[in-house]
């Protein structure tokens, strides 16, 4: 980890405190409605994590994590509620879990310095951290995910894309539209058509969309759905007999919630993912023993390896992470948001750190910086497996066009930072 000249000091200090402070991060859940079957394995994954780190090393740094849940239904209005209810309550941090909520909180928890981490998602150009201080968007972003999906469907169709047509199935939301300017851009960059299909919240109705596409017989089918619209999305896909191993969707696109409904028609289908798959994981397997087998997890226990819930776990695995960074920087365990805000953007997760905390191969190293709220970028392309009920991780984790991607985040911060009357903080 970074700073390590001050760990010794600050380990004597942690040990010689009493436990004085829990560290409190709110929740912005949805157990309810119909993006419910996407939020529930992640907010069970996130909680239980946190449950270990309670149970097995009485929380971190001598602190016990406090996650207070709220519940959003996904709505936008009720994440802000959220957000005001529990922010008096030492938040450290705020995770929305929705593009729309994030969008909402960046001007309020930049006023109130509170950092926001919105996990691939929300609001691309907060890479940028010269203007977005206290928003962080790691570990990848939707116009790297774009990128990506059109690399991989390029190296599918032997290095060129020219002359084919890529349809995009979205979410007619801030959300779903946040691909869009990445997408008309690589398009002009490699000669392919790009069809737009926009579908209406929550998405059980696609019937329109599909036909179109039947009609038009796109190449490739690339998806920005969530909830129920993935899993009527892919069903509507087997139904006219569009070929899965050509669909490929976000990763929020790509849970067993999203497969398993459509049975043997979605085998094949394609999604992007940022982390491992499986349960085969220490960090996992230690969750299965000291959380679930003893009663003490969040949810019924039935979401546990799970794509969705492996992605709670590593949104918790970072949480943690950077909570000890913050104790390290300071030398206190009782940390504020503002130390946390330090600390998420001098995370150093290494390979090894991976490994120790038993989530080995699980995912890329991380390393943020002042200037840099999202790492490493990267995105890899997963499989399902109708048969074997199981994704399969099919390539590497991929870096998306930086020549393309980089410039629209710096023209979008730079236009933000003019709107909001920011002054870009000066990094080194």
């Amino acid at each position: 980890m970074k700073f390590k000249l001050l760990a010794a000091v600050a380990a004597a200090v942690m040990a010689a405190a009493p436990a004085m402070a829990d560290l409190t991060i709110p929740a912005l859940n949805y157990r309810t409605g119909p993006y419910a079957p996407s939020g529930i394995p992640y907010a069970d994954g996130f909680s239980d994590y946190m449950t270990l780190l309670n149970e097995r090393d009485g929380g971190i740094g001598g602190e016990m994590i406090n996650v207070v849940e709220c519940e959003t239904g996904y709505n936008t209005e009720k994440g802000v509620e959220c957000y005001e209810q529990t922010k008096g309550q030492g938040a450290l941090l705020y995770i929305p879990q929705s593009t729309g909520i994030t969008y909402q909180l960046i001007p309020k928890a930049s006023a109130d310095q509170i950092p926001i981490w919105s996990v691939a998602y929300g609001r691309t150009s907060a890479v940028n951290g010269k203007v977005f201080e206290w928003v962080f968007n790691m570990p990848v972003t939707y116009w790297d995910g774009a990128s990506v999906a059109v690399k991989y469907a390029m190296e599918q169709e032997g290095g060129s894309l020219d002359g084919k047509k890529i349809a995009l199935v979205y979410h007619n939301s801030a959300y779903g539209k946040e691909p869009i300017r990445t997408l008309e851009a690589l398009a002009e960059k490699h000669g392919f058509e790009l069809l737009q299909l926009a579908v209406d919240h929550p998405g059980q109705e696609q019937k329109s969309q599909w036909l179109q596409i039947r009609r038009e017989r796109p190449d490739y089918v690339f998806m920005w759905g969530w909830g129920v619209m993935n899993q009527v999305a892919i069903q509507e896909a087997a139904n006219i007999r569009y070929p899965m191993d050509k669909f490929i969707g976000v990763w929020w696109s790509g849970s067993e919630a999203d497969v398993v409904p459509v049975g043997d028609g979605a085998d094949g289908y394609k999604s992007l993912t940022f982390h491992g798959v499986g349960t085969e994981f220490p960090a996992l397997q230690e969750i299965k023993s000291t959380v679930i087998d003893a009663g003490k997890n969040a949810g019924d226990g039935s979401k546990w390896g799970e794509v969705g819930y492996n992605r709670g776990v590593y949104a918790a695995a970072v949480v943690a992470e950077a909570i000890r960074t913050a104790q390290e920087m300071t030398g206190k365990s009782d940390i504020t948001a503002t130390d946390m805000r330090d600390a998420m953007e001098n995370l150093d997760i290494t390979d090894a750190r991976f490994e120790e905390i038993g989530l080995g191969g699980f995912a890329p190293a991380v390393e943020t910086s002042c200037a840099v709220h999202s790492s490493p970028r990267l995105a890899a392309v997963q499989q399902w497996s109708a048969g074997d009920k199981a994704w399969t991780v099919l390539t590497d984790y991929m870096e998306p066009d930086f020549e393309v991607v980089d410039p629209l985040i710096e023209e979008d911060s730079m236009a933000y930072a003019a709107e909001a009357g920011i002054e870009p903080r000066a990094c080194e």
